[in-house]
């Protein structure tokens, strides 16, 4: 399965990580970019799907919700490894990013939040 990373020059400069799953492009956006040590943590807001075609674009979003420029970061191919309602753990293998990355649930910080951390 592929897996893509926005670099998205919006409002607020973010990263949007999207893994394809269920036919779709499941999305977070990742205010501080993807981590890149061990044991880094980033909060990772989910938004709405997008459809497969999307994790190819980089172009220039035109005015209204998410306006801005938006580029490949990273990309390439990921292997799921759990999948429960709490709790996401792939194995991506990108030219940047290449480990294991969690996902977790954290309501704490509100009802679409999650943690994305890179376990190695």
């Amino acid at each position: 399965m592929k897996f893509v990373v926005h670099e998205h020059f919006a409002s607020r400069h973010h990263y949007d990580l999207r893994l394809e799953m269920e036919g779709v492009a499941k999305s977070w956006a990742v205010p501080k970019g993807m981590p890149l040590k061990k044991g880094e943590r980033r909060l990772a807001i989910q938004v709405e799907d997008h459809s497969l075609e999307y994790m190819d674009f980089e172009g220039e979003i035109s005015e209204g919700y998410g306006a801005g420029r938006v580029l490949i970061w990273d990309k390439g191919e990921y292997e799921l490894l759990k999948l429960t309602g709490k709790e996401i753990k792939v194995k991506l293998m990108g030219k940047k990013l290449n480990g294991i990355y969690v996902l977790f649930k954290f309501p704490k910080a509100g009802e679409s939040a999650w943690l994305v951390i890179f376990t190695g």
